[in-house]
């Protein structure tokens, strides 16, 4: 077995044959032994002892420290180095020899600065000294800070100087040399950069001018913010594989509503809320815990999302204390986010979340508002318009039999009112209703460009299910009718053929209008579809999603039931083209 001996130094001298001492300690040591020229190298080798004359012994130690220093001074990850005080090196370390000549050269710009300041602080304190008194603590070691950058502007630096102390010199002049520590801050200053980045970004996201509103309808306002997301997902954060996805309580799964870079399947998963059994996404959306996942394949809670993907981010979008969403990042390379890229992906998801939520906010107020300002000018007309009915009814009676015609048109005036209160009564009712049904219902001619057209309908109102199909099956089309989105999809799987239209609402208690959407064209992608909405309302951004897809149009309710009739005769007459 071999045995490690402690390893000797002997450093030969007159008094110390250092050959001989080598031959007998040989067996109990591993003995090197070093003449007087070469002790300044064999000390810095390591040793468990040292034997030398008394007389060698203060300049070993004073080698051995020297060699220590040096050794500390370049472990500690900054330059330093000893300047004079016009700018002249006088040692350095090793990262400041690593230095680029130019920031070596601002080094030295600075080191002469704050010489020339040493210099003068120095003459202000000792004027501003009451005589005799004795300098304080802190005034005998003051100390300039600097920041620099390299010339190619890829390094950022802190450097600090402080006057080195001679012994004998005045007390007014600008010292003889300076120490100087540089520190690369390059890390904390390109994170503070892309900190300061992703405020900015985020606060543009959220900040909307009253100008800009007044020109965008709902769907245009939601796709600029989902724009605006995804392009400063892709060009801030280099996030080119991404999805978010938002909570739907009442079922307990998470809906995609931005997806960026990820395949056309990932609309189909269904991913429920749970820290057990439904994914990172479901985790994290049921935990509120971000989580980096190093190594997909290896990953058990992995469900698989972009093809090849090795790694993945993925973060909470947090409303104050709730968890609203998530966002997905995915990557073909194995450990490609690091704990920064997490760290901003949890910040800028806090400015995702903000801007969708002000979103609905939008909506849902201008929904509001539009109720309560349909209810307030039906209240404010029914009394003018009971005075008309009650003069109508007054002259009637007194001029039927001598003035038929007159008569006549009082009957066409009581008419007119009472259509008035309809149409109001329609307006106020919101969404919940369509307007100039009665028109539409009397119309009861055949649509040569309608005869023989199949479409479903599919609303869970179901005034709205049954107006609109009424109204279709009047001008010659084949009609299916739904009570829900499940009912719709169901239908349109099990069809032979694809239905000639599909006609949506996008809020329905089960399956949202996107789902209707994305079955039908699954089914035959160049099945057309309409969907309809509230006043804009899109809780799960389906009108974005369709539209990127080849989505036919959207209505606004309450609409003109002619309004549809339209966009129906153009998609009928576009497929005749066909």
């Amino acid at each position: 077995m071999v045995v490690d001996r402690p390893k000797l130094l002997i450093i030969t001298g007159p008094e110390l044959p250092g050959s001989d001492l080598a031959k007998v300690l040989s067996d109990r040591f591993d003995v090197t032994v070093s003449d007087a020229q070469g002790q300044g190298h064999a000390v810095r080798e390591p040793s468990d002892a040292v034997l030398a004359s008394t007389d060698r012994l203060p300049m070993l130690v004073a080698e051995l420290a020297n060699d220590r220093a040096i050794t500390l001074l370049n472990a500690i990850g900054e330059g330093v180095c000893l300047s004079t005080g016009d700018g002249r090196f006088l040692w350095m370390n090793d990262f400041f020899a690593g230095l680029d000549a130019g920031t070596q050269s601002s080094v030295a710009t600075v080191c002469r600065e704050a010489s020339a300041w040493f210099g003068e602080e120095a003459r202000r304190r000792e004027r501003q000294r009451r005589p005799g008194s004795r300098p304080e603590p802190e005034e005998a070691t003051p100390a300039a800070k600097f920041e620099l950058t390299s010339p190619d502007e890829s390094r950022f630096f802190e450097v600090f100087i402080s006057p080195v102390p001679t012994r004998g010199g005045a007390a007014t002049s600008a010292p003889e040399q300076v120490a100087v520590a540089v520190r690369d801050v390059t890390a904390a200053r390109r994170f503070r950069r892309k900190m300061d980045a992703i405020d900015r970004a985020g606060s543009e996201l959220v900040s909307l001018e009253a100008e800009e509103l007044k020109k965008m309808n709902a769907m245009e306002r939601v796709r600029f913010i989902e724009q605006k997301i995804v392009q400063f997902t892709r060009d801030l954060l280099n996030f080119d594989h991404f999805a978010i996805f938002l909570v739907e309580a009442h079922r307990n799964k998470l809906e995609l509503v931005i997806s960026s870079g990820l395949p056309k399947e990932i609309q189909d998963l269904d991913l429920f809320i749970g820290r057990e059994g439904s994914g990172i996404s479901g985790m994290v959306a049921a935990t509120g815990r971000s989580y980096l996942c190093t190594d997909a394949g290896n990953d058990e809670r992995y469900i698989p999302g972009l093809p090849g993907c090795r790694s993945s981010l993925t973060v909470p979008l947090r409303l104050h204390d709730k968890v609203i969403g998530v966002l997905d990042v995915e990557s073909r390379t194995p450990g490609a986010f690091t704990k920064d890229d997490q760290q901003f992906a949890e910040i800028f998801a806090r400015h995702i979340a903000i801007a969708l939520h002000m979103l609905d906010l939008l909506v849902s107020e201008r929904c509001s508002t539009n109720e309560a300002v349909s209810g307030r000018v039906q209240g404010e007309l029914d009394e003018p318009l009971d005075d008309i009915l009650h003069e109508a009814d007054v002259m009637l009676q007194s001029m039927a039999d001598a003035d038929p015609e007159g008569a006549a048109h009082l009957q066409r005036i009581r008419a007119d009112v009472e259509a008035i209160r309809s149409r109001m009564k329609d307006v106020a009712g919101g969404p919940q209703t369509l307007l100039g049904v009665e028109r539409a219902m009397q119309d009861t001619r055949r649509d040569p460009a309608f005869e023989g057209r199949r479409v479903l309908i599919a609303d869970d109102a179901a005034k709205i299910r049954r107006v609109i199909g009424d109204v279709l099956r009047h001008r010659g089309c084949e009609v299916t009718v739904c009570e829900d989105g499940a009912e719709a999809i169901v239908a349109i799987e099990h069809e032979r053929e694809a239905f000639d239209l599909i006609i949506s609402d996008i809020k329905m208690p089960d399956r949202n209008g996107y789902e209707v959407f994305a079955a039908a064209q699954k089914k035959n992608v160049e099945t057309p579809v309409i969907l309809m909405t509230g006043f804009g309302y899109d809780p799960h951004h389906s009108i974005v999603r369709a539209s990127q897809e080849g989505l036919q149009s959207v209505l606004f309710k309450p609409f003109e039931i002619e309004q549809l009739l339209e966009q129906v005769r153009a998609v009928f007459t576009e497929k005749q083209r066909a």
